[in-house]
């Protein structure tokens, strides 16, 4: 029996694919290394691929398909309604001669539709010449000069978060301290920023005349948490532990095992949804039961482009007449709290402030290598907090000097001699570069923000929190 299994090793497992050969071929169907080059994306659900030959009929028995169609019936459903496009320049509101600039120069790079992949970017750095390499990192410099004043940092756990940090919870719920420090402290940020209250405590909003967190007397309209990318909802139980909300919204677009779900679900008048779809397709305005409700949008993480994703989704395009009128208030979005990550997997087309750096001289083409260096801050040695290494005179000036000088063969050359430290900290820099670009959008809407590293590098080096808040609900 063995004789007709695949001969592909499978390393995790310790032992062959069970899965029967092709006769022509030692390999199954999904190992056959002459079907590789054949194999395309399964547009429904990229997490698997089929041969190109049968992806018509699988397309009609893909898994997925089943929960897309049912997807698609709810009104809240939009496609691509959050995405952004690669070359939106109504949105970027450039001059002309922006606008013709507004391509990608690298020519191995796909259509503006495709996902530009890490690999994609790293080979566009390792084709500059050495003084396009160097002007890139003096920019780099020049901005983060500009922006470091306005990023803090503040590592604060409430008191009240006092039940999950000593462990007093139900222990039928995972607990990993890192994780628990790290939710605390996003609590601890939007507390200390005006956004919760005491649990018994209220904020006003005097154009509307109600309160972001009610006390639960009758009569007040129930005010609500919206997390987005929710995985398994901690962060949200973590809040109607401590906080006492009533109204939750998990939107999530994958399944997952041990849900906080069960356990938000036995709280006592607290009401639990879980959305499960893709932020870029979310139309929260469809949401029958969020509509009128006061609420708080939160997230941890949001890996790359879903951070734009739910600016969008949370903010979308006002008139100017609506804006005007303060019509932000419209749904009700009192305060936002998001912590960032995974910045290497940004995308052009996706990121919600193209002019921020259209305006600072850095195309499609530079903030892409830029999102490709930031991967470098999560790929140092964390043992210790490295907050600090950015005053420590490791800037890409300094990279410049060290490495760019006479001499040079190449950038892959530069990229590979460079220490760890100076790749961290350069890594760093762009990162919060990303995110200022996010705040600055924020506040252009009318919030009132905040950029912050809301726990040391050494529990966790995505630690970059986005705050803002409605500045007529204070």
């Amino acid at each position: 029996m063995e004789e007709g299994r695949c001969k592909f090793w499978l390393p995790k497992k310790n032992r062959f694919c069970s899965n029967r050969r092709l006769s022509d071929s030692l390999f199954c169907g999904n190992h056959n290394p002459k079907s590789e080059e054949q194999r395309v994306t399964c547009p429904l659900d990229p997490s698997h691929s089929v041969l190109q030959e049968n992806l018509e009929s699988h397309l009609r028995r893909c898994p997925f398909l089943k929960q897309l169609q049912s997807l698609k019936q709810q009104p809240f459903y939009k496609k691509g309604i959050n995405g952004g496009r690669d070359d939106d320049v109504d949105d970027v509101k450039v001059n002309s001669k922006d606008a013709e600039n507004f391509t990608f120069s690298n020519k191995e790079l796909p259509l503006p539709s495709d996902d530009i992949t890490s690999n994609m970017k790293r080979n566009a750095v390792y084709n500059m010449t050495v003084p396009e390499f160097s002007q890139l990192m003096r920019k780099i410099e020049s901005i983060h000069s500009s922006i470091s004043s306005e990023i803090h940092e503040l590592y604060n756990i409430p008191e009240v978060c006092g039940i999950w940090i000593n462990k007093g919870i139900d222990r039928k719920l995972p607990f990993q301290e890192k994780h628990v420090l790290q939710q605390a402290s996003i609590l601890g940020n939007l507390a200390d920023f005006g956004i919760l209250e005491n649990p018994v405590g209220n904020i006003v909003c005097p154009n509307i005349a109600e309160p972001l967190y009610s006390n639960g007397s009758s009569g007040d309209k129930v005010p609500a948490v919206v997390e987005f990318g929710a995985g398994r909802g901690y962060l949200t139980q973590i809040l109607a532990d401590c906080y006492g909300i009533k109204k939750v919204f998990l939107v999530e677009r994958k399944s997952y095992k041990l849900k906080a779900d069960r356990s938000l679900r036995q709280t006592e008048n607290l009401t639990l949804e879980r959305l499960r779809i893709d932020i870029e397709d979310l139309n929260l305005d469809a949401v029958e039961s969020l509509r009128g409700v006061p609420y708080l949008a939160i997230g941890k993480h949001l890996c790359g482009p879903a951070t734009d994703l739910t600016l969008r989704c949370c903010l979308p395009k006002q008139s100017q007449e609506d804006k005007a009128t303060h019509s932000t208030c419209s749904r009700y979005l009192r305060g936002l709290a998001i912590a960032t990550c995974c910045h290497h997997l940004c995308q052009w087309k996706h990121y919600i402030n193209k002019r921020y750096f259209l305006n600072l001289g850095i195309r499609k083409d530079d903030f892409h290598a830029i999102t490709w260096f930031t991967s470098w801050a999560v790929d140092a040695d964390h043992g210790s907090d490295l907050s600090n290494s950015l005053d420590h005179g490791l800037h890409p000036l300094s990279i410049v000097k060290k490495y760019c000088g006479v001499g040079a063969q190449g950038v892959e050359e530069i990229v590979k001699n460079m220490e760890a430290m100076d790749r961290a900290v350069l890594g760093l820099m762009c990162k919060e570069i990303i995110d200022m670009g996010r705040i600055m959008w924020l506040k252009e809407q009318g919030l009132a923000t905040k950029l912050t590293k809301y726990v040391p590098s050494n529990i966790s080096p995505e630690n970059h929190l986005l705050i803002a808040k409605n500045r007529y609900c204070l």
